[in-house]
């Protein structure tokens, strides 16, 4: 669905997109929280994932015409950080429910009614916002409604145009390799601290808890840099830093005083992240903002859904060490696929934000 979901974002109204989303993802929710067998779960998802996909393709084109060339980055970094405390949430709703002697159905109805208040805002703060921040320059929007069957078309035209386009074809593989990177780390950094250090499980826990607060930090950190130094440096930085701590890690060497020195930055690659979505908005032209954040999202996607399994896999059959030198070796490739992808793109996709006010 983000293709799309893009495409209605570029060619008629982003916030449409916006509030189709948070619609969809209520009501999955509250399906999910109710859902009275497993095959109504399973439509449960469906109905969520629609809601789910249509948020980015709304998100950053929002973003990119209500923030300042200047503020690019930070504003990017801001969406970001906002993404990983809400990834962060529900294990705590969870917490607090399981504390209540509760079902897990209470913590995602909980969740749900967040959500449904959610939407009722942003119903309301949307009713404020300017027209051109709400749809697309008049230029850029389809000049007619177009007919239910020719909808499939001109998004199949759309994709073929975005495959076309080196650029952001460049940056939704580095989507993915990040993103699976990124959730190899998630996934089994416990794994790496209890089975290849002989970690006690309270203090690898806490360990990872202070991982993952570093790398929302370095989010925000990562959007001042992009603005000040330029997308690339910071990319380049942020890459290199994880191979590094990766590297270091897989080793299995470290002592408990290195691992807490250098297990919080494995995030890292949190850094390069307002970078690369500064990369692709810089590499799009503003009727394309959608399409194009909707293609790298699908990178993201891809790498969320490859990553788990196949390095569950590489885990059980050669260890967990093996696992972390191959997020090392991806770091490397990210610099690689970052280079690339800027080797015939203007000087201006590379430079730091235009200084002036904010």
């Amino acid at each position: 669905m983000q293709l799309p979901f893009g495409y209605v974002s570029d060619s008629h109204s982003r916030t449409l997109v916006l509030v189709a989303s948070l619609v969809f993802g209520t009501l999955g929710t509250a399906t999910t929280a109710l859902a009275p067998s497993y095959e109504w779960l399973l439509a449960a998802q469906v109905v969520l994932g629609v809601g789910v996909a249509g948020h980015h393709p709304a998100h950053y084109p929002l973003l990119a015409v209500a923030s300042s060339d200047e503020s690019r980055g930070r504003a990017y970094s801001a969406h970001a950080f906002g993404g990983e405390a809400g990834l962060a949430a529900p294990y705590a709703v969870v917490g607090v429910t399981s504390a209540l002697s509760l079902s897990w159905r209470y913590a995602v109805g909980a969740l749900a009614a967040v959500g449904l208040g959610y939407t009722l805002l942003a119903l309301a703060a949307i009713r404020g916002l300017a027209d051109d921040i709400k749809r697309p320059a008049p230029a850029d929007r389809a000049t007619e409604r177009p007919a239910l069957r020719s909808v499939p078309g001109r998004v199949a035209a759309a994709g073929r145009a975005l495959v076309r386009s080196t650029g952001i074809l460049g940056l939704t593989v580095l989507a993915f390799v990040t993103s699976a990177a990124a959730w190899c780390i998630r996934t089994y950094t416990p794994q790496l601290l209890t089975a290849g250090y002989g970690v006690a499980d309270g203090t690898a826990n806490l360990l990872v808890s202070g991982m993952l607060v570093v790398g929302a930090v370095l989010i925000l950190f990562g959007g001042s840099l992009t603005d000040r130094m330029g997308p690339p440096a910071v990319a380049y930085g942020g890459y290199a830093a994880l191979a590094v701590v990766a590297a270091a890690l897989a080793t299995l060497s470290l002592p408990l005083a290195g691992l807490v020195l250098v297990l919080p930055f494995s995030g890292t690659i949190s850094v390069s992240r307002p970078a690369r979505s500064t990369l692709a908005d810089r590499l799009s032209v503003r009727s394309d903002l959608g399409k194009n954040f909707a293609l790298v999202t699908v990178g993201i996607s891809l790498g969320g859904a490859v990553a788990p399994p196949a390095f569950g896999y590489i885990i059980d059959a050669t260890g967990v060490a093996v696992a972390f030198g191959i997020v090392s070796g991806s770091a490397l490739l990210c610099i690689a696929l970052v280079r690339l992808t800027l080797r015939t793109a203007p000087p201006s996709v590379a430079a730091p934000a235009p200084t002036g006010d904010d």
